[in-house]
């Protein structure tokens, strides 16, 4: 395993500095270490609870790059991150002492409209993705912030807009390059090595580095459907009750929304009155004629008397990005915690509505999300993703700004996250899974021991010395030692 945590000054004149050489040597792109120009910008990760400094940035420029990183990854024994957009909300993009394999120079995205696939680097976010993808008209299922890297994301699910009709993102994958870490890249598809294949969709970043997803595109937009309404915070359960009524009988184009508990903050797109209240509003994305969407929608908007009510059509690409201010990059210190659920029954959404006004920061957030429509129709074991078979996530974001804060806002998340376990199989979203540790322990329970045992022994083909273990780590299956072959 690798666990070595090293100054940089090793890799000039200490045992290491033999491995530097062949590195430089090969590298197309930046090799960073601290002290260096680009150094400090090239470092930094979406939650600012964490400040880590790499021994060294192999900041790629492409696959070759990304062969060569792992190569000396694996040599060199150095404790090992993989950053695409640096978003994980764990900040497993990144390493104290260690490399940090940086994939955020890699962000082409090709479009093939007649055939409606897309292919996209690594390091892409899905502001990358979408913006390409609308020229044509298409979309895939991405993430609710457009900074979000296309590649965490999709490892691990892929929950956005578009769950409802299409699945998660990694339900859309064709296929995927990633070099495993022997260096050596391969394609995995339904055609291609299927078995690691079936892994990467939800076994997140376990068995290599992935440089480039294909993905199947829809049609969607330019223009669709957005529901957003704003209703007083005091209002939340009856609101709750009514979405959830709702979204029971809808449709798949209306299968992927939400309702979130929050205080606005000094939004220029709300009414002045808005701002400081405490609100819960409802969220969605009708996928299919945005005219049919805003009349079949507008129950959701007369739950209760709004506040604010920025429903009607919108852009695609604009609605990808309406929650980009509530989390931007660097700024908050965040701890995400979710959990699936059962049932939402009138007892659960008093007990949410209530906890969630608690909340011991203003800018934290609690969401209840719908994962009917397609998501639960693909079968259980299509892909490594678990929990197909729940009705519910409560997704509870905590962002706050002083660290002497740090305590009480995780403390309060997880005494949330036990309360309402009951009402779950205790399983979660491993993209919001708390703190590192709490995500491999949680990839475990989520899986559940059958394909939790499967990909334990992908992973001991794969990455039998757990060189990539800096994610929702899934420990090599002990007696497996065969070699990962072409």
């Amino acid at each position: 395993m690798n666990t070595a945590r090293i100054d940089s000054q090793d890799l000039i004149d200490g045992a290491m500095a033999p491995l530097f050489e062949t590195l430089q040597a090969s590298f197309r792109g930046q090799l960073l270490q601290p002290g260096d120009a680009d150094y400090d910008t090239v470092r930094q990760i979406w939650n600012g609870m964490y400040d880590k400094r790499p021994a060294l940035i192999a900041h790629c420029a492409g696959t070759a790059d990304v062969i060569a990183a792992v190569n000396f990854a694996r040599d060199s024994g150095m404790v090992t991150a993989v950053r695409g957009g640096g978003h994980n909300s764990a900040g497993t993009g990144s390493c104290d002492g260690g490399l940090m394999i940086d994939l955020s120079a890699m962000r082409a995205v090709h479009i093939d409209p007649l055939a409606r696939r897309a292919r996209v680097q690594g390091g892409a976010t899905w502001g990358d993705f979408d913006r390409e993808a609308q020229v044509y008209g298409l979309a895939t299922p991405g993430g609710l912030i457009s900074d979000t890297g296309v590649g965490g994301l999709t490892l691990a699910g892929g929950m956005g807009w578009l769950r409802g009709k299409h699945g998660l993102s990694l339900d859309n994958l064709v296929s995927v390059e990633i070099v495993t870490a022997d260096g050596v890249p391969r394609t995995a598809s339904e055609h291609e090595n299927p078995e690691l294949f079936w892994g990467v969709r939800g076994g997140g970043g376990n068995f290599g580095v992935v440089t480039s997803f294909e993905f199947q595109l829809h049609p969607v937009g330019p223009t669709v459907m957005l529901i957003m309404t704003l209703y007083p915070a005091r209002d939340a359960a009856r609101v709750m009750r009514g979405w959830r009524d709702f979204v029971q009988t809808a449709p798949d184009a209306f299968r992927g929304s939400m309702v979130e508990i929050s205080t606005v903050g000094e939004d220029p797109d709300l009414p002045k009155s808005t701002w400081g209240q405490p609100v819960i509003a409802v969220g969605g994305v009708w996928t299919d004629d945005a005219a049919e969407g805003e009349r079949k929608l507008q129950p959701l908007r007369t739950l209760a008397a709004p506040l604010a009510d920025m429903s009607g059509p919108m852009p695609y690409c604009e609605i990808q990005q309406i929650f980009d201010a509530q989390a931007p990059r660097g700024v908050y210190r965040a701890y995400y915690k979710s959990l699936l659920l059962n049932a939402l029954d009138d007892s659960a959404i008093d007990s949410i509505t209530a906890r969630a006004q608690e909340r011991p920061s203003p800018t934290s957030l609690c969401s209840v999300w719908d994962l009917g429509g397609a998501v639960k129709r693909i079968p259980a074991d299509a892909t490594a993703f678990g929990a197909r078979d729940m009705n519910w996530m409560l997704s509870i974001d905590m962002l706050w700004e002083s660290a002497a804060d740090d305590k009480r806002n995780i403390n309060w998340a997880r005494d949330f996250w036990d309360e309402m376990n009951q009402l779950s199989s205790g399983r979660a979203y491993l993209n919001f899974a708390g703190l590192a540790d709490e995500a491999a322990t949680q990839a475990r329970a989520n899986h559940g021991a059958t394909h939790y045992q499967r990909l334990a022994a992908l992973k001991a083909k794969y990455d039998p010395g757990n060189l990539f273990q800096l994610n929702q780590n899934i420990q090599p299956e002990d007696n497996a030692s065969s070699s990962p072959g072409p």
